[in-house]
């Protein structure tokens, strides 16, 4: 469902795949290859949601904002299933895991991973190249270049899987 409100429609580019049961309200852009998948929700109602090229926001994830702070994805970038992204900014090619919370004014660097169920607090901000884990998250390491390099790869294989679910 693609919902106009208060006047902005959301925007969507051609080669991006919506879910049919996925609900994209307001002033949401949706970049090239980006794909959104059955029952997410991103709610741009009182600030701006912009998802980058190429990036994947998995199963029931939800992304809201806050009036002093919109929800970005860069490039590349994977929302893991039953994901919460709100009024966050996510680096390029950055993998948020499955259940995790990304709460306002969080800042994740480009290459970082999110681990699956971590609570990111609000104003928090993870490095590039740096894993956070936990509730709260707390930067664990540094990732190896072989594991955040794999990060653009696995959005990739996404951009290819979205176009079959868009032939169903």
């Amino acid at each position: 469902m693609i919902i106009p409100f208060e006047g902005t429609t959301p925007r969507i580019h051609p080669t991006a795949w919506v879910a049919p049961t996925a609900v994209i309200i307001g002033d949401v852009e949706i970049g090239p290859d980006a794909s959104v998948f059955y029952g997410c929700v991103l709610r741009g109602d009182v600030n701006a949601i912009r998802v980058g090229a190429r990036s994947n926001i998995q199963d029931n994830s939800v992304l809201h904002v806050d009036r002093d702070a919109p929800c970005t994805l860069g490039e590349d970038v994977t929302v893991g299933h039953m994901a919460l992204v709100h009024g966050s900014t996510v680096g390029d090619g950055t993998l948020v895991g499955m259940k995790s919370a990304l709460l306002s004014r969080s800042r994740i660097g480009s290459g970082a991973l999110i681990a699956a169920g971590a609570v990111v607090l609000e104003g928090a901000e993870v490095p590039d190249h740096m894993l956070a884990a936990g509730v709260p998250a707390k930067i664990r390491r540094e990732l190896e270049p072989e594991q955040y390099e794999g990060f653009i790869p696995h959005a990739g294989r996404y951009v290819e899987l979205a176009k079959k679910h868009a032939r169903l």
